[in-house]
């Protein structure tokens, strides 16, 4: 098996939403993206695994060592190994690789959150800084396109967290804010216990206020000129709205059980998003030529 062949199968095993907005890039780009994900899904199996604490923290060490080593060209893992060439030709800095695992670590050192400012340096470094890599990676003309790629990761986490409230209980975490959950009379307890309450309802509601903001921030940041270029991103952004839409619908009733999409209407959303980016990118282009 090839390095590359490593990365699709880790990419595609997922399962991820992320992985039908790779299938509408060209396929430099996409083997490019496809490594940067499975470096992200290899240090969160780490973080999100059963075993021993000092085991665990020892294994995202040998990554942070494994990064050094990809940036001196000495890098042993079939991931590193399809990085490679990536980390060169797309502009991917060793601080950003780096603090994915300090994002990683928080998940070995705390179990909660007591406010959304804490809550925010983790997304940022588990989600946001993979956003301004995949960037990199999709291209931009402006570099206002990266700060549309933070808000994006920091809207795609908190999603995340909605979706999977259940999920991350039954691991003996909570990323709801503790304090938000004290105000509406819930404590942590009762989050582990997988106890459900009208009042979860409310700070499920006002985090999902939270991520419909940042999706918003992002979409008012980027730039016309790029929105072609960043189309995988905005074919992940319509998957996970439209869960995000379908939690709502279901009145945040996480607790009970998961809410997923099937894969064949992600599969229907990112075509029918693909082709309206295309259009929109034809009649841009059309307009540009005729105004000249």
């Amino acid at each position: 098996m090839t390095p590359q062949q490593y990365c699709e199968q880790k990419a595609a095993g997922s399962g991820s939403s992320f992985y039908y907005g790779f299938l509408a890039l060209p396929a430099e780009k996409r083997r490019a993206i496809i490594a940067l994900y499975a470096f992200c899904r290899e240090v969160d199996d780490i973080a999100d695994g059963k075993g021993d604490r000092d085991v665990r923290r020892a294994k995202l060490q040998w990554w942070r060592d494994e990064i050094q080593r990809l940036f001196t060209q000495a890098e042993t893992h079939p991931v590193t190994q399809a990085l490679s060439p990536v980390i060169k030709q797309f502009n991917l800095p060793e601080e950003h690789f780096l603090e994915i695992i300090d994002g990683m670590e928080m998940d070995l050192d705390n179990s909660s959150y007591a406010s959304y400012k804490e809550l925010y340096l983790y997304c940022h470094r588990v989600a946001g800084v993979v956003g301004l890599m995949s960037a990199e990676i999709f291209g931009y003309r402006d570099r206002a396109t990266l700060k549309y790629a933070h808000e994006l990761g920091m809207a795609f986490q908190l999603t995340n967290i909605i979706r999977d409230v259940q999920e991350d209980a039954l691991n003996g975490r909570i990323y709801l804010p503790l304090n938000e959950l004290a105000q509406h009379g819930i404590n942590a307890a009762d989050i582990l216990m997988q106890k459900t309450s009208p009042t979860l309802r409310n700070v499920l509601a006002a985090m999902a206020a939270q991520a419909l903001s940042h999706y918003d921030n992002a979409f008012r940041l980027l730039p016309e000129a790029d929105r072609y270029l960043q189309r995988a991103g905005i074919i992940m952004a319509e998957v996970y709205q439209t869960l995000l839409h379908e939690i709502r619908k279901d009145e945040y009733r996480v607790m009970q059980h998961r809410i997923s999409l099937p894969p064949l209407r992600k599969l229907w959303i990112a075509w029918r998003t693909r082709w309206r980016e295309w259009w929109r990118h034809y009649f841009l282009h059309r307009t540009v030529q005729h105004g000249k």
